[in-house]
Formats: C-alpha cells, sequence, structure tokens
C-alpha cells in the first residue's frame, strides 16, 4: 500500500466544497442522536465564536493556516499557491467574486474544504442535507460498534449526491467517517475512510485534531495543529487543550 503523493493528497482534500453555515430553511429535524452528536461539537455555543485559527496539515504534503472570523465570513489565509510561493491574505468570502483568481479557484475552495473537515458535526445541523440513523453498525477501520449516521447531500451544489457516513459512540463523539463521492473526478479518491481522535477543546467548541485514514486503499494523515478560538466579549484567544 503505497502513501499518497504531493499531488494525490492535493486531490483527496478537494472533495469537499460545501457553502458553510447554518441551516438551510425548512430543513428536515434531524434524528436524536444526530442532534445529540452536534450539540456535544459546540452546536449551540457556537453563536458565541467571535473567530477561529488553526492549521490543517496533510503529513508529507502542505499545510494552510486559517483564521475565520464567522460572523462576517471573513477568512484570513497563510500558506502556498499552487507554484509554492508563500502567500498572505485577508478576503471576505461575500465578495470573493472580486477577488483574483487564485483566492476564487484556489484558496476559497481550500478554506471551504478545510473547515469543513474541522466542522463537520456542526455541518450535519447546518447545511440542510438528509441525515439518516442507520442503528448500530462496524466501524471499517477500527472493527468497533458504533450508531452510524448517513449524511446525504442533493444532487447539486459543490458536491452533488455526496455521501457521508459518521460512526458515533456512546461519548457522542465521532469515532470514524467514510465519504462516498457520487460524481467521479479523474485522480479524486471515490472512497475515503478516517479515523477521528486526538479530541481537544476550544472553548465551547469540541474538535478532533487526529485524523489517520486512507483514500482508495492509500493511506492519509491529516491533522489540526494550533486550535484556538476567540468568543464575545474577550479578545484573548482560548487554545484547544
Amino acid at each position: 500500500m503505497r502513501t499518497l503523493s504531493r499531488p494525490d493528497a492535493i486531490r483527496l482534500v478537494a472533495f469537499s466544497m460545501l457553502l458553510i453555515l447554518p441551516a438551510a430553511s425548512g430543513a428536515q429535524p434531524l434524528p436524536p442522536v444526530a442532534q445529540q452528536m452536534a450539540k456535544n461539537f459546540g452546536l449551540d455555543s457556537f453563536g458565541e465564536i467571535e473567530a477561529i485559527r488553526y492549521t490543517f496539515t496533510i503529513e508529507g504534503a502542505f499545510s494552510r493556516t486559517w483564521e475565520w472570523h464567522p460572523k462576517t465570513d471573513t477568512v484570513s489565509y497563510e500558506g502556498k499557491d499552487k507554484e509554492g510561493k508563500p502567500v498572505k491574505v485577508t478576503y471576505r468570502r461575500s465578495e470573493v467574486g472580486s477577488q483574483s483568481d487564485a483566492v476564487k479557484n484556489q484558496i476559497d475552495p481550500a478554506f471551504v474544504n478545510d473547515q469543513y473537515w474541522l466542522l463537520l458535526p456542526l455541518h450535519v445541523a447546518w447545511d440542510g442535507a438528509s441525515v439518516i440513523d442507520e442503528g448500530m453498525h462496524e466501524t471499517p477501520l477500527g472493527k468497533k460498534s458504533a450508531h452510524r449516521i448517513v449524511v446525504k447531500y442533493a444532487a447539486a451544489g459543490y458536491s452533488p449526491g455526496d455521501t457521508w457516513e459518521l460512526y458515533v459512540g456512546a461519548d457522542k463523539r465521532v469515532e470514524e467517517m467514510t465519504y462516498h463521492r457520487a460524481v467521479p473526478a479523474p485522480g479524486s479518491p471515490s472512497v475515503v475512510h478516517a479515523t477521528w481522535a486526538g479530541y481537544k477543546k476550544a472553548g465551547p467548541l469540541l474538535i478532533s485534531t487526529d485524523h489517520p485514514g486512507t483514500g482508495d486503499g492509500h493511506p492519509f494523515h491529516l491533522t489540526f495543529a494550533d486550535v484556538s478560538v476567540k468568543v464575545t466579549g474577550s479578545n484573548d484567544w482560548m487554545n484547544a487543550q
């Protein structure tokens, strides 16, 4: 089993291109286990979050550092462009159409992907996707028993028809996830399995910082580092611990 190369890793993390932020009107009520999971990860307290910062890394490939202000949807990025040159940029996502091609076509899609990995349990409640409780199942990697929640997106938008399976333990933490791509894309994995580990609290948010896994059978290791949040009424950053 070979390890993902840098191009493979870039394609791996390009699979989730969803728009962000809270719940689509008219969305169906979540199954109780999904609601409990989202609450455990900080759903009810997200309104207190003024800013989040973190570094998203694919081991052996690249790192991207972000600061996101949800209330203004302002993003700051520090990393490299496609030529490998250092880049620092700050932009408002409502104005992304007026930004450079690099922001529109590379940086903002990367932000959406990385933020989705960071806050996936909250997106289950936010995005208005179909969410089904399938009861107890064996996890694909650890072969443990956990509650399987299946999240399927509509056949439109950035992830048409894509499906996510979240395996939730008795503590309402995600233990593993599986991603199924609905529309084949050259060079991108059709199936991704990842473990959720390295749990830390950043203010009111519960964050999984360690995600070893496979994309179409090829191993990768995705991590979050330097995670911190700033909450309403405070000028101080609260480090995840």
